[in-house]
C-alpha cells in the first residue's frame, strides 16, 4: 500500500541529505566518471596550465635534492646546536598532513559515519602523497641517501653496521613504511568497484585493458561484494591503530631525549591530535578547491564541510589544551631548564613563531563555535590555510626553541634557513600538488559505489519530491 510522504522541514534542517539534487544511480556514475573520461584534447587548458606550474616546482625539488646529494647537507642551515631544523620540521609536518586520510576512511568507516563517503577517496590519496613528501627529508638528512637500505634489517656484515633498534629514528622507518603500505592497500581496495565501472565505460582498448587489469576481474556479484566488504573491514581495523601509532612513534623522536621542551609524556596524544587537526585542514583546502572547480556542490555538501569543521574545532581545542599543559608542567616540575625553555619559547627570539602558532592553532579555530562562520566557504578556506601554517610553525617552534638555547650558554646560536631549505620545502609542495592533480585527472575523486550506497539509504528518508510515492 502506498502513501504520500511529505518532507519534514525540521528533519531537513537537523539532518540534511548527503547527496543533493535527487540523482539516480546512473546519474551518479555519469557525474563522477565524466570528470576523468575526457580525452587529452578535451581536458580543460587550465588543468594543464596548473599541472605545468606544479610540475615545474617539482622539478625544482629534483634540482635541490641533486645539489644536496652532490654537495652535502651543509647547504642546509643546520648548525650547532640546531642539528635538526627545517628538514625534521617538514618531515613531521607532512606526516601530520597524511593522518586525515586514514582517519576519515578507517575510523569513521568503523563508526558507520555515512558523511565520509564523498571525501574519503581524496583524503586517502592525500595520505599517500603526503607520506611520499615526508620520506624525502629524513632520507637526505642522513647525508648518504644511497645507503638507505642500511635502515632496514638486512644482513650487512661486510660493513659491520647494525641497526640500533632502541632508537626511535629506526622506529620511524618501520612505522611510516607500514603506515604507507596499509594505506595504499586500503585506498586500492576501495577503488576496485569504481575501476570496474570505468572499465565497463571505457571506449578505448588501452583504458579497457588498464582498468580491467586493476579491477581484478570485478563483476559485482554477491560473492565479490562479500569478499570486498570483509577485506575493507579488515584493512580498516588494521589502519585504525596505525593512526595512533605512527605519529606517536614520530613524537618519540623528541620525547625519549633529555632536551628541555622535548622529554614530555604528553607528546604522543598531543602529536596525534595535531596531526588530525592539520590533516583535516589540508583535506578541507583541497576539497573546497575541487568542489568549486569541478562543480561538486551536490556531492560534497555543506554537511560534509561542517562536520569536518567540527572535528577541526575539537582537535584544535585539544592542541590548545596541550599547549597549556606544557606550560603548567614546566612551572609545576620546578625544573629551571624546563621553565626557561617555555618562557624562551613565548618571549625569546622566536616569539613571533610561537605566537603565530598560538593564533593559528588555538584562537582562530574557535570561530567555528558559530554556525554562521562554520558554514561560510570563505571562512573555511582561510582557516584551513592558517591552520596548516600554524601547524608548521608548531613543529618549527618545538625544534628551534629547544635547540637554540641548550644547557651551555656558550653554544647558543640561531637557525637561519638557506635558500636550499626553502626551495626544497617548496618543491615538496609542488610534488604533493602534482600527484594530487594527476590522481584527480585519471582516477575517481569521489567513491562512486559508496555514494550510491548513501543515496540508497537516503531515498527512504528524503524523498525527492514533497509528494513522492513510496511503498
Amino acid at each position: 500500500m502506498s502513501a504520500i510522504v511529505q518532507q519534514d522541514p525540521a528533519l531537513l534542517e537537523t539532518n540534511p541529505p548527503l547527496v543533493l539534487g535527487n540523482p539516480s544511480y546512473h546519474d551518479l556514475s555519469e557525474r563522477i566518471s565524466t570528470i576523468i573520461e575526457p580525452e587529452i584534447g578535451q581536458t580543460p587548458m587550465k588543468y594543464w596550465i596548473t599541472l605545468g606550474v606544479t610540475a615545474s616546482i617539482t622539478g625544482l625539488l629534483g634540482a635541490m635534492l641533486t645539489y644536496l646529494a652532490v654537495t652535502g647537507i651543509g647547504v642546509w642551515g643546520n648548525n650547532r646546536p640546531v642539528g635538526w631544523a627545517w628538514d625534521i620540521t617538514n618531515f613531521v609536518f607532512w606526516i601530520g598532513i597524511g593522518h586525515a586520510g586514514t582517519l576519515i576512511s578507517a575510523i569513521l568507516f568503523l563508526f558507520r559515519q555515512k558523511w565520509r563517503t564523498s571525501i574519503n577517496r581524496s583524503a586517502e590519496a592525500m595520505t599517500l602523497f603526503a607520506v611520499m613528501c615526508a620520506g624525502i627529508f629524513p632520507l637526505f638528512h642522513t647525508g648518504r641517501p644511497w645507503r638507505a637500505y642500511w635502515l632496514f634489517p638486512v644482513p650487512n656484515t661486510d660493513h659491520n653496521v647494525w641497526q640500533n633498534f632502541r632508537s626511535p629514528l629506526v622506529w620511524d622507518v618501520f612505522a611510516v613504511s607500514t603506515y604507507f603500505t596499509v594505506s595504499l592497500l586500503f585506498w586500492f581496495t576501495g577503488l576496485v568497484p569504481d575501476l570496474a565501472t570505468l572499465r565497463d565505460r571505457a571506449v578505448t582498448k588501452i583504458r579497457q585493458w588498464v582498468f580491467g587489469f586493476f579491477s581484478l576481474g570485478w563483476r559485482g556479484s554477491a560473492r565479490h561484494w562479500r569478499n570486498y566488504e570483509a577485506a575493507y573491514l579488515i584493512l580498516a581495523g588494521i589502519s585504525t591503530p596505525l593512526v595512533l601509532s605512527v605519529h606517536s612513534v614520530v613524537s618519540f623522536d623528541f620525547a625519549t631525549s633529555v632536551i628541555p621542551g622535548w622529554h614530555t609524556t604528553i607528546f604522543p596524544p598531543y602529536f596525534v591530535a595535531g596531526a588530525i587537526f592539520s590533516g583535516f585542514a589540508c583535506v578541507m583546502t583541497l576539497l573546497l578547491i575541487a568542489r568549486w572547480t569541478l562543480n561538486l556542490q551536490d556531492l560534497i555538501t555543506m554537511k560534509h564541510l561542517e562536520n569536518m569543521n567540527k572535528i577541526i574545532l575539537v582537535t584544535g581545542s585539544i592542541v590548545g589544551y596541550a599547549y597549556c599543559t606544557e606550560f603548567f608542567i614546566a612551572w609545576y616540575s620546578g625544573n629551571i631548564y624546563e621553565r626557561f625553555t617555555f618562557l624562551n619559547r613565548a618571549f625569546g627570539p622566536y616569539w613571533w613563531a610561537a605566537w603565530s602558532m598560538y593564533t593559528c592553532n588555538v584562537f582562530i579555530p574557535q570561530l567555528y563555535w558559530f554556525k554562521k562562520l562554520r558554514t561560510n566557504l570563505w571562512v573555511m578556506f582561510i582557516i584551513s590555510i592558517t591552520t596548516n601554517i600554524g601547524m608548521w610553525f608548531e613543529r618549527f617552534v618545538i625544534i628551534a626553541t629547544s635547540l637554540t638555547r641548550d644547557f651551555l650558554p656558550s653554544s647558543w646560536w640561531f637557525f637561519h634557513p638557506t635558500w636550499v631549505d626553502m626551495c626544497t620545502f617548496l618543491g615538496t609542495i609542488g610534488l604533493f600538488l602534482t600527484l594530487f592533480l594527476v590522481f584527480a585527472r585519471f582516477l575517481p575523486l569521489i567513491a562512486i559505489s559508496e555514494v550510491k550506497g548513501v543515496r540508497a539509504t537516503e531515498k527512504h528518508v528524503f524523498p525527492a519530491e514533497a509528494g513522492e510515492m513510496v511503498a
